[in-house]
């Protein structure tokens, strides 16, 4: 465990003062080595995981591996009596802040081990992403790195014993200090990688012409082998179960909806009649689309009319089509079975790119947090919506991720391929 800070200035100046009597050295130094030894083998880590390395992490500390041999088996739930984290995961923009403020809190000295790809580096999210960031290292400073996705618990223990060794060599002449975090920009890796590869492939080729242009002179009689082509194997065709029918058919429920509203289609199949929607299939979902003004209304209808019996709200999301948005709710009839894709269409204005959509919240208690889901991130703001705020990102949060516009070089590099 760590100790604070006066009781390290008291032990220190115990040593200076031990060290002047003769054979002083030798003991201070066996002292401290004795010490050394017990914190390296008494480390107690912070209860902390954020993804699947943390299924890894648990397996290490359970009885096939047995991390207790190593004396660090004492997982603590608080920072004040623990010592080291283990950055289990993905460390997303949200928690950034409270990871800071955990290393923080906790007393000295303290270890950092990052274990898997998306603590090092934000693994498979280094690209096109906005709330992962880039690697553990840049929020508190990292001692040992684990690589992997996810590493084996056998992976996990050489990072522990990497980090014994680590803690057995401070003391006087080597003290734990706090290390500053990496402050280098983001990069597009991949792009640099292929750059090294083409040109130490350049090179490669470069040595080896010489050697090519005479194996092509001593063997030009020699014909070019050709590789076998196998023959492709053929399977039976299985057929096709086809699915049972539930609830009121597609044509049937186009029917009842025009009858109130003449205005809806079909997605895909402007103009298209009811009888020619049974001929898409038993699979297929009726998707409509609904004009605007009529979005509220047209909600209201299918929530309160008894023969649809649409009384779920499955999903209410948004597609961003440059120009404009696509509002889109999907819902479902939880005594008949029968589903229902609509969709309106939201202007974006012209000075900021947001839009605006009357809110069905009251209507689908589920939808409100829908509606935040995408005003948080389409800035889609939803009228008469009571509680209309981000709920994934924070407030001080610049623009809006999912947008087809949004661009924040500080946060996201781009995918090169």
């Amino acid at each position: 465990m760590g100790v604070n800070s006066g009781a390290s200035v008291l032990v220190r100046q115990a040593g200076e003062l031990i060290e002047r009597a003769p054979g002083g050295i030798k003991l201070v130094d066996a002292v401290e080595l004795l010490v050394a030894w017990g914190r390296a083998n008494s480390v107690w880590p912070l209860v902390y995981a954020t993804s699947c390395c943390a299924i890894e992490m648990m397996s290490t500390i359970a009885a096939r591996h047995d991390l207790a041999r190593f004396g660090y088996e004492v997982m603590r739930a608080s920072v004040r009596q623990a010592d080291m984290i283990i950055l289990a995961g993905t460390i997303n923009e949200k928690m950034a802040k409270n990871l800071v403020t955990l290393y923080e809190q906790m007393p000295a000295p303290k270890y950092i081990i990052a274990m898997g790809s998306c603590a090092i580096s934000g693994g498979p999210f280094y690209y096109d992403s906005y709330a992962v960031v880039k690697g553990g290292d840049r929020l508190v400073p990292v001692d040992v790195y684990i690589p992997g996705c996810p590493p084996r618990p056998e992976a996990l223990i050489q990072g522990i014993l990497q980090l014994q060794e680590k803690i057995k060599k401070e003391g006087r002449r080597n003290p734990w200090k706090v290390r500053e975090t990496l402050k280098v920009p983001f990069e597009d890796i991949f792009s640099k990688a292929q750059a090294e590869w083409a040109a130490r492939e350049k090179q490669r080729d470069e040595e080896l012409r010489e050697a090519r242009e005479q194996f092509k002179r001593e063997n030009a009689a020699s014909p070019a082998s050709k590789p076998v082509r196998v023959k492709k194997e053929e399977f039976p065709v299985v057929p096709r179960r086809k699915p049972a029918t539930q609830g009121i058919s597609n044509w049937t429920l186009l029917q009842m909806i025009q009858e109130k509203f003449p205005a809806v289609e079909v997605y895909g199949h402007p103009g298209i009649i009811p009888k020619q929607v049974a001929e898409l299939g038993s699979d297929y979902i009726l998707d409509l689309v609904v004009p605007p003004e009529q979005y509220r209304a047209f909600a209201e209808y299918l929530k309160n009319e008894q023969s649809l019996g649409l009384d779920m709200l499955i999903q209410l999301t948004c597609v961003d089509w440059k120009e404009s948005f696509d509002i889109v709710v999907q819902l479902l009839s939880c005594r008949d079975g029968h589903k229902l894709f609509f969709r309106s269409k939201a202007a974006k204005q012209p000075e900021t790119g947001n839009a605006e959509m009357e809110s069905i919240s009251d209507l689908y208690l589920g939808a409100e947090w829908h509606e935040r889901e995408v005003y948080d991130f389409f800035g889609v703001r939803f009228r008469n919506n009571q509680d209309m705020r981000r709920i994934f990102l924070e407030n001080d949060f610049p623009g809006y991720p999912l947008r087809k516009d949004y661009d924040d070089p500080t946060r996201v590099v781009k995918r090169p391929y």
